[in-house]
Formats: structure tokens, C-alpha cells, sequence
């Protein structure tokens, strides 16, 4: 099947060929015609599947063959289609696609999140959008200035739905849902269908076609894991040593703390390998240049908390490193699966000292799979060290001091969220997409 089949102009599917594309993925070549027929559609879809072109392209279709009403009769254009993800990257790369795919049509679109001055946002919105794309708080930022009009919204689209609700955005959906005309079309994409998600489901859509591409019982075929066992304080040696020797040119590497991200990249670097980290408490500025900075291979390693492992899209990253496990073991699914996305093999690899045996156990329990272990010659752990328990929190996370002084659970970053995995080829696994731990406003 191509592109041609399903319907497209000629306009959209010129922006697809010089975008590299000819052939649509599964779930493109569902979803396009079901869109295209004004259906309410639930989908099934991870990261790395192409879901985006599967709801931007018949969306722009929809909008470019129909003149909004509202537009005829005021100088300003409506808010025709809004996108709702909950991350600044996600919002940021669906963004992109929809100025990509829209290059040849009289459409124009724009991005708020939070991080950034709301003004530049402000000016934009005054001038007229079609197509808005938004995390929910920001959303709710203009809101509240009234500075968004949603009263003729035509499309919904609920991107990672499950990650929404996961990070206590329910509350604020529903709000922007008040906000909207009864009439609409509304497409929502999930990774995984929660008991949360199936009850939004009921509230939000009208007959809806329902589209499954990746269960979320199924694994990356293409990604080889590998443990390596080492002792925590020669993780660092051993990480600088496996990117210079076996030279690895694009490598994101996962930590669980702020700290030690920044840490890592200051050593790495010192190491005379190019490094960058990306977190929470890096402004978006700072996060949007080490993000272009890696992808252009300005920067060879990037260094990331979970809130990266949640809407980064990197085409053909090699290798994903667990330089600490984290302590969910479904973070561990959502990590690697930045590798191996969209047909390409990848390696995901983890460091794994004696303190971490319980938290590895927990993920190959998931995972039903035991991971192999390598260990590398001269990085041998010492037998001696005795193992020390990793200090955790409620439902998992990290312990800390200041504890009791946590926000209430619809405001903490992150949670978790049902991913399983299998094995194929004795080796690999599938995941399903990674997990931002920040809330976006």
C-alpha cells in the first residue's frame, strides 16, 4: 500500500515524498481513511509507530476542504483543530510535523507550552490559527487571559492519553473539554487502555473506530538488551570507555536524578566526550538546544532523566544507556524504547551495580525475560562490596527528607503505567514509549 491510496491530496502527499515517506505504517493506512470519513476514532498506538502523520495528515485534509463558517464572518481565524499532548517535546514535535505536512496548504498553526514567555505565544493566537497544539496547562494559561478562543474547534485530538492522565492532567482535560462545541471529531491515541482511559473514552467519543497496532503485551523486536554488570563507582569509567572503544557516535543515557545528569555530562565531558544534559530544572531554551545539539551530532551523548524519555522522537538512535536503573520498572520499558522506533535495531544497554540486583530482577519479572549479562574484562565487580538498599519514596520513588511536603497526587511529576514485555530471538524485547516525570504547564 502507499500513500496514494489513502485518499490524500495532491498537496499533502507532495509534502510527504520531500518529508522521505512512500510507504505508510499500520497504523497511517488505518487511521488516515477512517479520519478522512469524519469518524471518532481510539487508537492503540506507541510512540514510534507514526500515529502523528496518522491523525495530522487527514486532519489537514479535513480542514483545507472545508472554510470554517466562524472564519467567513470575523478578520481572525478560529481555533479549527486542537492538539493536546502532555509534554513541551511532544507539543514541539507534533508541531513541526503538522508545519511539515501543511507546507502546500492555506492553514496556519502554532504551539504553546509552558517554560517560555506566554507573550510571543499571545501574539500568535491574536493573529489567527488553525491548528493549535498545547500541553493543558499552558492551554489553561491563555484561558484564563483570554487570549484562546476553543468555541469552534471542528478536531480533538488526545495525544498519549495515558501519559496525560498519569500525570494528573484529567482534571484539566476536562476543563478544556467544557470549553469545546458538543460537535466535533475526536481522535485519541493511547498507549496503553487503562481503566482511567476507557472511562474518558465513554465521555469523549461517539461510536468510535477502534485501532490496535501494538498491544500492549507486545515488545520491540529490534532492540538487543544487555546488562553489564560493574561497581558503582566505575560506572562512569566503563561508560566513557564502551563510547570511545566501540565508537558510538549518538547515545542517550538515562539517570535518576537532576543532579547526576548534570554530573554525568560534566565528567563525560571532562572525558573529552561531548556531552549534554536534559531535565526538569533546565529551562526549555536550554533543553530545545541540547535536543538540536545531539540530533545534529553537535553533541554525542545526551544525558536525560525520565521527563526525556516521554516524547522524544530521534530517528535511528543506536543506543540507549540505563546508566542507573530506575526505580520503576516500567520506566525501564519506556527508556528503551527511544531505540529501535520506526523499523531501525538498536541496543539498549544497562549498567548494573550490586545495589541494583533487587530493582533488575523487578524488571526482568516485567519483562518476563531475563536479560543477558556481560561483564567486561578489567570492569569485573568486586565481590566483596556489599549491596545497599536504594532509598525509595511512596509507590516507588525515590526517598528524600522532605517527603511529607510531596504535592498531592494529581500534581506530583510522573506515575506509573501497565507495560509488559516479551522476549524474541532469546535477546530482544519490545517496549512501549518512555515517560516524562514533569508535569508540563
Amino acid at each position: 500500500m502507499s500513500f496514494d491510496s489513502l485518499g490524500l491530496s495532491a498537496d499533502l502527499l507532495r509534502a510527504v515524498r520531500e518529508h522521505g515517506y512512500t510507504q505508510p505504517t499500520p497504523i497511517q493506512s488505518q487511521a488516515i481513511p477512517i479520519v478522512l470519513e469524519g469518524r471518532d476514532i481510539l487508537a492503540g498506538a506507541q510512540t514510534g509507530t507514526g500515529k502523528t502523520a496518522g491523525f495530522t495528515l487527514p486532519m489537514l485534509q479535513r480542514l483545507s476542504e472545508k472554510k470554517s463558517p466562524a472564519a467567513q464572518n470575523t478578520k481572525r481565524r478560529p481555533v479549527r483543530a486542537l492538539i493536546l499532548t502532555p509534554t513541551r517535546e511532544l507539543a514541539a514535535q507534533v508541531a513541526e510535523s503538522v508545519n511539515t505536512y501543511s507546507a502546500y496548504l492555506p492553514l496556519k498553526s502554532t504551539v504553546i507550552f509552558g517554560g517560555v514567555s506566554i507573550n510571543p505565544q499571545i501574539n500568535k493566537l491574536r493573529k489567527g490559527v488553525d491548528v493549535l497544539i498545547a500541553t493543558p496547562g499552558r492551554l489553561l494559561d491563555h484561558v484564563g487571559q483570554k487570549t484562546v478562543d476553543l468555541s469552534q474547534v471542528e478536531i480533538l485530538v488526545l495525544d498519549e492519553a495515558d501519559r496525560m492522565l498519569d500525570m494528573g492532567f484529567i482534571k484539566d482535560i476536562r476543563r478544556v473539554l467544557a470549553l469545546l462545541p458538543k460537535q466535533r471529531q475526536n481522535l485519541l491515541f493511547s498507549a496503553t487502555f487503562s481503566k482511567e482511559i476507557k472511562r474518558l473514552t465513554q465521555d469523549l467519543l461517539h461510536n468510535p473506530a477502534m485501532i490496535e497496532v501494538a498491544r500492549e503485551n507486545t515488545t520491540a523486536e529490534r532492540i538487543e538488551q544487555i546488562v553489564h554488570p560493574v561497581d558503582r563507582k566505575r560506572k562512569r569509567e566503563l561508560l566513557s570507555w564502551l563510547i570511545g572503544s566501540q565508537e558510538w557516535r549518538q547515545v542517550l543515557v538515562f539517570t535518576r536524578t537532576k543532579h547526576g545528569a548534570n554530573r554525568l555530562s560534566e565528567q563525560l565531558a571532562n572525558d573529552g566526550i561531548t556531552a549534554a544534559a536534559i531535565h526538569g530544572n533546565k529551562s526549555q531554551g536550554a533543553r530545545t538546544r541540547a535536543l538540536a545539539d545531539f540530533k545534529s551530532g553537535k553533541v554525542r551523548v545526551l544525558v536525560a532523566t525520565d521527563i526525556a524519555a516521554r516524547g522524544l522522537d530521534i530517528d535511528q538512535l543506536p543506543h540507549v544507556v540505563n546508566f542507573e536503573l530506575p526505580n520503576i520498572a516500567e520506566d525501564y520499558v519506556h527508556r528503551i524504547g527511544r531505540t529501535g522506533r520506526a523499523g531501525n535495531e538498536g541496543v539498549a544497554i544497562s549498567l548494573v551495580c550490586v545495589d541494583e540486583l533487587k530493582l533488575l530482577k523487578d524488571i526482568e519479572r516485567l519483562i518476563k525475560f531475563e536479560i543477558p549479562k556481560d561483564v567486561k574484562p578489567g570492569y569485573e565487580p568486586d565481590p566483596s562490596i556489599k549491596a545497599e538498599p536504594i532509598q525509595r519514596g511512596r509507590k516507588g520513588k525515590p526517598g528524600n527528607s522532605k517527603s511529607k511536603h510531596r504535592k498531592p497526587a494529581s500534581k506530583r511529576r510522573g506515575s506509573q503505567s501497565p507495560i509488559p514485555a516479551n522476549r524474541n530471538n532469546g535477546n530482544r524485547s519490545r517496549s512501549s514509549s518512555g515517560q516524562a516525570n514533569q508535569r508540563s504547564r
